[in-house]
């Protein structure tokens, strides 16, 4: 009955370094005959899996979340090995080699187990106990390869490049499963690179692209801890606007004590200000505006000075009436180089920016200029960026 519930079935799906061991050749054997004692052994190899793994992850990151929990100290791979079934599933749980999930199912079938092994009258194993902890075992463990977590290392080859480069597709996904200590490490040498002024800009830019793209596969249990070592980084300084392009592409601009975050903003509306929004200013829109994506757009900024920008990049893409001197064909004056990007802006922002926008759009000098139909055309345009449907 057990082999036609499909448990034996389920042997096919371990990955083939186990298959050829001899614990699930046994398990194999047994399985017929001694359901109870193959699910016993099933068990015994999974453990010992996990114990592999939390080696193969790194006994750094292990010893980092031993110390953190509360478990058995961890110096060096013996110490792994004479882990306890409980506190070896603890140890890769805290290690992001399994997720809590996953770890709690594995307690189950770990109590099933000792149920089996402890078999008497007052329990007798069912169909639906072999099952789970088979099930269990080989999806979460047998099955799954062995996670190797990227290295700093690898990290400090590739950016150190005199060139410009982009990280490949396998280590970006080492990294995604890479425990939180090891990203945590990785980021804030990535950060660290970016900052120090005695390194190549080449290498500075490739540490922040590397940021950027590793952003989005971080945890966010890990990606937190990087934000909260960003912010000591900047304790008591104001943040710079390369500080500020660094966090974006961290992706920890929301961790940081916010009057800082707020009083940059400030600065930068400032700088806004005194270069205008007029279109002869579209030399210098042209970088602003760059540095302003940079540093995470409109989503990062604080929403009492988010409404003063929007209003500044409103008047700005709408322009001017045209239709004289050399742009006699030409029925709106506006930036080449600021619409393009402000319309990026506010269809990344979207709806976020809707409130503002309206309150931009009401704005007695922008009501007048869209009383010319070209003009309110552009407004219009804008308006859609930023609602629902858009």
């Amino acid at each position: 009955m057990v082999v036609a519930s499909g448990a034996e079935g389920l042997l096919e799906q371990i990955r083939p370094s186990w298959q050829a061991k001899s614990l699930i050749t046994r398990v194999k054997t047994l399985l017929p005959v001694d359901p109870s004692s193959a699910c016993q052994r099933l068990l015994n190899a999974a453990v010992h899996d996990l114990r592999e793994k939390v080696i193969i992850a790194g006994l750094d990151v292990a010893q980092e979340a031993a110390s953190l929990n509360k478990l058995p100290s961890v110096v060096k791979a013996e110490d792994v090995y004479e882990y306890s079934t409980t506190h070896t599933l603890d140890l890769a749980y805290h290690m992001g080699l399994i997720s809590r999930p996953e770890w709690r199912r594995l307690k189950r079938a770990y109590d099933i187990r000792k149920d089996l092994e402890h078999e008497d009258d007052q329990y007798e194993a069912g169909i639906e106990d072999c099952v789970y902890v088979f099930r269990t075992c080989i999806e979460i463990v047998l099955a799954r390869d062995p996670i190797s977590p990227v290295r700093v290392v690898d990290i400090k080859e590739i950016i150190e490049a005199p060139a410009k480069v982009t990280l490949s597709k396998e280590l970006v996904e080492d990294f995604e499963k890479a425990p939180d200590k090891r990203q945590l490490e990785i980021s804030k040498f990535l950060i660290s690179f970016a900052r120090d002024d005695k390194k190549p800009d080449i290498v500075r830019q490739n540490a922040i692209e590397a940021l950027r793209t590793l952003r989005s596969v971080g945890r966010k249990s890990a990606q937190a801890q990087v934000g909260q070592f960003f912010q000591e980084v900047l304790t008591r300084k104001p943040a710079s606007l390369a500080d500020m392009k660094i966090a974006a592409a961290a992706g920890v601009t929301a961790y940081l004590k916010q009057p800082k975050v707020r009083q940059f903003f400030l600065e930068f509306m400032t700088q806004l200000q005194q270069i205008g929004h007029v279109w002869t200013k579209y030399e210098q829109h042209r970088k602003i505006l760059d540095d302003f994506e940079d540093v995470g757009g409109l989503a990062v900024v604080p929403s009492e000075v988010r409404v003063q920008i929007v209003t500044w990049m409103v008047r700005c893409y709408i322009g001017e009436p045209g239709g004289y001197g050399m742009g006699i064909n030409r029925p709106v004056f506006y930036s080449d180089f600021a619409a393009p990007r402000i319309r990026r802006l506010f269809q990344d922002a979207g709806k976020l920016v809707a409130e503002d926008f309206e309150r931009a759009a009401n704005e007695k000098i922008v009501k007048a200029a869209a009383t010319d139909r070209h003009i309110a055309r552009r407004l219009e345009q804008l308006r859609d960026f930023v609602t629902t449907e858009s």
